[in-house]
């Protein structure tokens, strides 16, 4: 199996900077896509940043130029540093990998069991 364990999470007042963490470990062969989703409450989940492996990313307009989204492929890690944080970006926040497993090279999008990211003073 594959597990999705994040970190980095809590309270931040406004302008505040704060840096989330994901690593995956189990039966990985290889990882495609990371990425970092967010929900906040009353609301449908949405994207918020992704990586391929080779490092192009891609972000949605509300988080561009704030956020940026890396990886160490060494780690099966992706991080998101999220700059300039507003009330707006309170939410849960999922990291995804799309990961081909061992033995099975069966590919499938995993995901972690989401951290609280609290924007407030």
């Amino acid at each position: 199996q594959v597990q999705l364990v994040e970190s980095g999470g809590g309270l931040v007042p406004p302008g505040g900077s704060l840096r989330l963490s994901c690593a995956a470990s189990g039966s990985i062969f290889s990882i495609n896509i990371m990425a970092w989703y967010r929900q906040a409450s009353g609301k449908q989940r949405e994207l918020v940043a992704s990586v391929t492996a080779s490092g192009n990313t891609n972000y949605p307009d509300s988080v561009k130029g704030r956020f940026t989204i890396s990886r160490d492929n060494t780690k099966n890690t992706v991080y998101l540093l999220m700059n300039s944080l507003t009330p707006e970006d309170t939410a849960v926040y999922y990291c995804a990998a799309d990961v081909r497993r061992t033995v099975t090279f069966d590919l499938n999008r995993y995901w972690g069991q989401g951290t609280q990211v609290t924007v407030s003073s």
